[in-house]
């Protein structure tokens, strides 16, 4: 499903700053408020706007690293172990609580499946490691992990939204 260009410049700008209240918003896209209540009320419904959140510091709320683990399946993975695995998933993040923000099946890196997390410190990510290397059911050949240090202070570029809604921009233009 194509968004409309009005569409498309609401989620532009939310992602650039959800904070900002309709009538700010509006006035930003150039259409009316009630335009833009209902224009984002339909992108809610639709599924386009899943929630509203923020990006905080994460080293100060007490992470100190981000981890993105690639992990090698030794076979392929069936609807049933698929199933088996976001079962098993939700109910392993409600016995060792974690801050997985991503995990979703993709190919590239020699991989068959990514999980990007948050972790206090470096036992913690270990213990997410040994979850993920000993879950049931799912037969693991590899898994491999890039390690964040979210406490380095000359970060490339900090996570954030607003260049996507730049490059979204962009797009539009061309």
């Amino acid at each position: 499903m194509l968004m409309k260009d009005s569409e498309l410049k609401v989620v532009i700008e939310l992602m650039k700053n959800s904070h900002r209240s309709d009538r700010e918003l509006a006035r930003a896209i150039g259409v009316s408020q009630p335009t833009l209540s209902r224009t984002r009320k339909r992108l809610e419904e639709q599924g386009m706007i899943k929630e509203y959140t923020i990006i905080p510091d994460y080293s100060q709320l007490g992470f100190e690293i981000m981890s993105i683990t690639f992990t090698k399946m030794k076979g392929p993975l069936s609807k049933e172990i698929l199933d088996d695995m976001k079962k098993g998933a939700r109910n392993n993040m409600n016995e060792h609580p974690s801050a997985l923000i991503l995990g979703n099946i993709g190919m590239g890196y020699d991989a068959d499946y990514v999980a990007i997390a948050f972790h206090r410190d470096y036992g913690e990510y270990t213990e997410f490691m040994r979850d993920i290397r000993e879950f049931p059911s799912v037969n693991i050949d590899e898994t491999k992990s890039f390690i964040i240090n979210l406490l380095e202070k000359n970060q490339f570029q900090p996570l954030s939204f607003s260049q996507v809604a730049r490059t979204l921009e962009k797009a539009k233009e061309s």
